[in-house]
């Protein structure tokens, strides 16, 4: 028997030598390969449902600006009545969508909270990532007071680059229609910068059974900052951008099926700061202690869905990064005394439905 499993592996390596020695003497081995691939990855579906039986969220970066491999910068996707909505777009969160084979010619609007750099990115890449593949018109983009000069400097970030791959590809036939090419903003003033927030609210898009709203939150010295509640056919959810625990918050989410909050761990922030200061780092340590004024921690988010009566609370944007799992037994404490179930920490291609008729609400996750 020892003999023949010898013979056998001593066939079975002849075997893959000769077909590795043909590929690499056979150019047309290697294309016809390489045309297997190529259509097998060119014909991969999306893995995103967009059926109308559910709200949908999926998590495209749940990370904070400081770097984590496997997390891209702030990015939630929302899927209700068969259109697709962005609620901001960090950097790294563009290339998730592709991994995903997300639609973007197919995204509705963008929602910025505010326009920390965590959050704005990609705007740009997004936006040329759909125009490329094919949307024909301009990308709404909603946002508060400031987001005219945000947008339009985006536009002018991108102009020689939409000029140049109109010419590269036009050919005529229009083809990258130029006029798609840019971005138009939605600004809502109903907050000014500056004013002290006192959780105004108003509804700022409301089309085919979806209703958005814009809740004005607590970041400052960030002012105005948003949430957004995106509701569809008696489901909604509810995604805080960065802010502190605050009473307008609360009231705004009421009654929400889920809540999307951002999270920072204050106390092992500081503990990260003082070992910056250990190996004289010191003004990323500064940095870092102050980001605990203007950040809601785990258990205030845990408070802040209580007091909203939320069915699951979802935490992203977490913070410091969570780059191995014991790490969430330090991140968590405290959340279980103050909510005992209905919280999970998101992760980057987790994809929530919460269904139409009320019923339990789904956890899937989506790989690239």
């Amino acid at each position: 028997m020892k003999r023949l499993l010898a013979w056998a592996a001593l066939g079975a390596g002849v075997v893959v030598a000769t077909a590795f020695l043909a590929f690499q003497l056979s150019p047309n081995l290697q294309d016809r390969l390489f045309a297997i691939g190529a259509r097998q990855q060119l014909a991969r579906a999306s893995q995103l449902p967009v059926t109308d039986d559910a709200l949908r969220v999926l998590l495209c970066g749940t990370s904070s600006p400081l770097p984590l491999r496997q997390s891209a910068k702030a990015c939630t996707l929302v899927v209700a009545g068969g259109k697709l909505f962005i609620v901001d777009i960090g950097p790294e969160s563009s290339e998730n969508l592709a991994l995903w084979r997300v639609p973007t010619p197919q995204v509705e609007a963008v929602f910025l909270t505010h326009f920390h750099s965590d959050h704005i990115g990609e705007l740009g890449e997004l936006n040329m990532q759909g125009w490329a593949q094919g949307r024909r018109s301009p990308l709404k983009v909603f946002g508060p007071a400031g987001l005219e000069q945000v947008v339009g400097g985006f536009n002018t970030a991108y102009s020689f680059d939409r000029t140049y791959r109109n010419a590269h590809h036009n050919h005529g036939q229009g083809l990258l229609p130029i006029d798609a090419a840019v971005m138009v903003p939605y600004p809502s003033d109903f907050v000014k910068p500056g004013d002290t927030p006192v959780g105004r609210t108003q509804v700022i898009y409301s089309s085919g059974g979806v209703t958005v709203t814009a809740i004005e939150t607590d970041h400052r010295p960030v002012s105005p900052a948003f949430a957004y509640r995106f509701e569809y056919r008696g489901r909604s959810v509810v995604i805080t951008g960065d802010t502190v625990l605050n009473d307008g918050l609360a009231a705004a989410a009421r009654g929400a099926d889920v809540l999307v909050s951002e999270a920072q761990a204050h106390h092992l922030q500081n503990i990260m700061a003082q070992e910056a200061d250990a190996i004289g780092q010191d003004t990323f340590a500064k940095v870092l202690r102050d980001t605990s004024r203007y950040h809601i921690n785990p258990v205030e988010a845990a408070r802040l869905a209580n007091r909203a009566g939320v069915r699951e609370l979802i935490f992203t944007h977490m913070a410091p990064p969570l780059v191995f799992g014991l790490l969430r037994t330090p991140w968590l404490r405290g959340v279980s005394e103050e909510r005992a179930d209905g919280v999970t920490i998101g992760r980057d291609g987790m994809l929530i439905s919460i269904p139409v008729d009320g019923s339990d609400i789904r956890f899937d996750q989506l790989e690239g």
